[in-house]
């Protein structure tokens, strides 16, 4: 057999199965009208109808070539701090004297001030002093000196200034500037240490069952979800009694091997704890099924009266470069595919995540895997599929042939 005329029959069947290997789901993607780096929130849907690492998400443009992205998962709670300007009142300088500063104070009780400064090699005497009218002053500080006020990262640089804890209503500083130039005071402030939990997208199960048991004593919420679905914390209301505290727990349905047969057996993934002394709000170890349930123990109580709940999953979004007026289209749901290694990963340690977000619309779903022939496309019909196994048999059988040829040829030499 010639090696030439084996490789052109190979890359024919592997063309054809390829054709026939396509995703399952796509979207499209909201246009953008600036070009530059993009958030895309997912959906749960999409999520739902792609594999748990999304490695058979893809994004392409216009002409069906791939764009790269990067998965931004905000699912951890972000500690952050955020700077809270004062009012500044006036602000006046007398050359080769001094500058006074005079700004309100809206907190009932401060121990310290930040301001900032454009950057400075000079060290400023300052005094402080409060007041609740603007006509009466008090001291607070007196003649401290502020230095390094340089940054080498920025044109500007944050000073702390500790003062005693006060609640004067107006607060003034005073900057001696015999010696040497003013500075450049821009904003005089605080910070405020807050914490932003993940932002949380609800989903919806497809019913609840409700079962009570009397040995042991349980109650069983069987949860059933249209399709897989990931879920990253459960909230609980509940009605009934006022004073509770029960043991719970998660079960997921999985299989085993017993005696050459597939047995199922439930395995319990998480364990908590449901009390009226809280808010019976719990992360959980994420959840990617499209069935559990959750078993309560009342052991000799009456069953808790549960009003509703509630399943979220952390929100998901990727990182992507878009063109302006472009059109782009999401595809995902081919299990063969794995996660793609772009260049881009490489740089999200370096970039803001703070972006414009768009948002994906029109996702659809192939649920059908038989559709009318009108609907298919030529290599999509029976009769294309018998065609390419005949010609597989026709071609099999012609290179069997002249296989037998050559043995046959090279055994008469």
């Amino acid at each position: 057999m010639k090696p030439m005329k084996l490789n052109k029959f190979l890359v024919v069947l592997f063309a054809v199965n390829s054709l026939l290997a396509q995703h399952k789901t796509t979207a499209k993607i909201e246009t953008v009208k600036e070009s530059g780096l993009h958030k895309i929130i997912l959906p749960a849907e999409i999520r739902s109808l792609s594999k748990e690492e999304l490695g058979d998400f893809r994004i392409l443009d216009a002409k069906g070539i791939e764009v790269p992205y990067y998965i931004f998962q905000g699912n951890n709670q972000i500690n952050y701090s955020s700077f809270s300007e004062f009012k500044i009142l006036s602000k006046i300088a007398i050359p080769k004297s001094k500058t006074t500063i005079v700004f309100e104070n809206p907190k009932a009780s401060i121990d310290e001030i930040v301001l900032s400064i454009t950057n400075s090699d000079v060290t400023k005497s300052y005094s402080i002093s409060g007041s609740n009218n603007q006509k009466e002053w008090f001291g607070l500080v007196n003649n401290s000196l502020l230095n390094g006020l340089e940054n080498s990262e920025a044109t500007s640089v944050y000073k702390t200034i500790s003062l005693p804890l006060t609640s004067y209503r107006y607060l003034k500083i005073e900057f001696n500037d015999k010696k040497t130039l003013p500075i450049n005071v821009l904003k005089i402030g605080f910070f405020t240490n807050k914490t932003s939990n993940p932002k949380m997208e609800e989903i919806f199960p497809k019913s609840i069952r409700i079962a009570q048991f009397s040995s042991p004593k349980n109650t069983r919420f069987y949860i059933n979800f249209n399709r897989p679905q990931i879920v990253n914390q459960i909230d609980f209301t509940i009605t009934s009694p006022n004073l509770f505290q029960r043991n719970a727990q998660i079960f997921v349905n999985k299989k085993r091997q017993m005696n050459q047969k597939s047995a199922p057996f439930p395995e319990m993934i998480f364990a908590f704890e449901m009390s009226s002394n809280q808010k019976n709000t719990f992360s959980i170890p994420q959840l990617f099924e499209k069935e559990c349930f959750i078993e309560i123990e009342n052991k000799d109580n009456q069953p808790l009266t549960i009003a509703k709940i509630h399943f979220f999953q952390n929100q998901v979004a990727v990182i992507t470069d878009l063109k302006a007026n472009e059109k782009y289209t999401v595809t995902t749901g081919n299990q063969k595919l794995y996660s793609p290694e772009y260049d881009l990963e490489n740089f999200k340690d370096s970039m803001n995540n703070n972006l414009p977000e768009v948002k994906m619309y029109d996702i659809k779903h192939d649920t059908s895997p038989k559709r009318n022939n009108q609907d298919k496309s030529f290599w999509q019909q029976s009769w294309f599929m018998w065609l390419c196994i005949g010609l597989g048999g026709i071609a099999i059988l012609y290179f069997t042939t002249n296989l037998i040829k050559d043995m046959k040829n090279n055994s008469s030499i």
